[in-house]
């Protein structure tokens, strides 16, 4: 193995494009950024969203809409997937997460009434529906709120 045979390994990083060294290096004189102007200068450049002076689009637009900063987010889980469950189990938030059934707490956990139940379980979640309830109860389970 010579020298001049060593390869960089398949994907490896390249090196940065070395600017300003010369004119045979085809990024000397003006390393790449033409001849004067804003964008030749240093920190040149307008800001996102500039149009040149005219309004830009994100202000000629109305302002729409509102966003509740202290609306609740509930994790959703439908009563059909709680027959993952064996008879006679205690489902509580922490064995959703350990399941997978859920990823993260949010603010709580809210049981829907999608699907159907045929295990007796005892479940205990921060919310649920009607629907989710009376098909726990016809089940034979029962339903606790947090």
């Amino acid at each position: 193995m010579k020298i001049n045979e060593i390869t960089p390994p398949a994907g490896s990083a390249r090196s940065a494009k070395r600017i300003g060294r010369g004119t045979g290096s085809g990024t000397g004189k003006t390393s790449g950024k033409g001849h004067k102007g804003q964008k030749a200068r240093s920190g040149g450049g307008t800001r996102p969203g500039f149009e040149g002076g005219q309004m830009p689009l994100y202000l000629r637009l109305p302002k729409r809409g509102f966003t509740n900063r202290f609306k609740k987010v509930f994790a959703e889980v439908n009563v059909g997937s709680l027959n993952a469950f064996e008879d006679g189990v205690v489902v509580s938030p922490e064995i959703l997460i350990e399941m997978g059934i859920i990823r993260k707490l949010c603010d709580g956990v809210k049981i829907l009434g999608d699907g159907e139940l045929d295990k007796r379980l005892t479940v205990k979640a921060h919310r649920f529906s009607q629907s989710a309830r009376e098909k726990i109860e016809a089940a034979g389970g029962s339903v606790e709120v947090i």
